[in-house]
């Protein structure tokens, strides 16, 4: 599959790595340094993880060979119309576990396919429902984990997701960072 392109992974997320390694495609990561992760006051939330994989990948155009396939992708975690990014330190990682218990947010990943010659960019959404989450069970998996790399303060495939998470309606896949099944379908096609 894609034998035309040379496929680039731009990202330092090991999740994503191994998640696209599970297509079995042969692929190589780049990851240029420093590339902002900002977006437009006032864009709708569902689309701010498209517009952030979109330009991402434009900081690679350029560089790109006729042959090379880059892929790149941005993660938000929503909570009604509040987006949660990155937690900025270790109490902004305890406040969004609390706001996450006993609740349903949205996880949206968004990715971009681009070449030299052309783009697509599309968004992939999981709805994730936490049970109610004790201080001591939030302590414990920001204190053990590492809860600053990721949106919205955890990882599904960690300790919280196996003792918090009691509803998923949507890919587990893309609430670990990448939604391979629609990245395959689009390949195909692309």
């Amino acid at each position: 599959m894609k034998g035309d392109y040379h496929i680039i992974l731009a990202s330092n997320s090991p999740r994503r790595k191994e998640l696209l390694g599970g297509l079995d495609l042969d692929f190589e990561v780049k990851v240029l340094p420093d590339i902002e992760e900002n977006y437009p006051e006032g864009l709708p939330t569902a689309e701010i993880p498209v517009y952030i994989a979109a330009e991402k990948a434009a900081a690679y155009q350029s560089l790109l060979a006729a042959d090379e396939l880059i892929i790149t992708a941005d993660t938000v975690v929503v909570l009604g119309d509040e987006v949660l990014g990155k937690p900025k330190d270790l109490a902004d990682a305890r406040r969004m576990l609390h706001e996450l218990s006993g609740r349903t947010h949205q996880v949206i990943t968004g990715v971009c396919l681009m070449t030299r010659e052309k783009q697509r960019k599309f968004a992939v959404t999981t709805d994730v429902t936490f049970k109610m989450l004790t201080a001591e069970e939030i302590n414990y998996y920001v204190d053990k984990y590492q809860p600053l790399d990721k949106a919205g303060a955890y990882g599904i495939q960690e300790w919280i997701g196996y003792i918090g998470v009691t509803g998923l309606q949507g890919s587990y896949f893309n609430v670990m960072g990448l939604p391979v099944q629609k990245i395959y379908n689009e390949l195909l096609v692309f």
